[in-house]
């Protein structure tokens, strides 16, 4: 069975650093929204993925005094 594929010519977009990280925020803001969405209950992380060892570093952090919260306009650049 063939795939209908189209080969067509590869497009580059140049992108400051400015307006990269806004799009990885959009980004990452779309998949948490629909993430949050979907689960209604409770979940496990399994303890190799890197997102248990942020909520541990998190954790830490707490602990020790040094967690720091910023804005949601300084995060969202909103």
């Amino acid at each position: 069975m063939r795939d209908n594929v189209t080969a067509t010519p590869e497009t580059k977009v140049t992108l400051s650093v400015q307006q990269l990280e806004s799009l990885i925020r959009k980004v990452v803001r779309e998949e948490l929204v629909e993430f949050a969405a979907q689960e209604l209950g409770i979940f496990h992380l399994d303890k190799e993925s890197p997102l248990y060892e942020d909520m541990e570093d998190i954790l830490e952090r707490k602990k020790s005094g040094k967690l720091n919260f910023h804005t949601h306009e300084k995060i969202w650049n909103e």
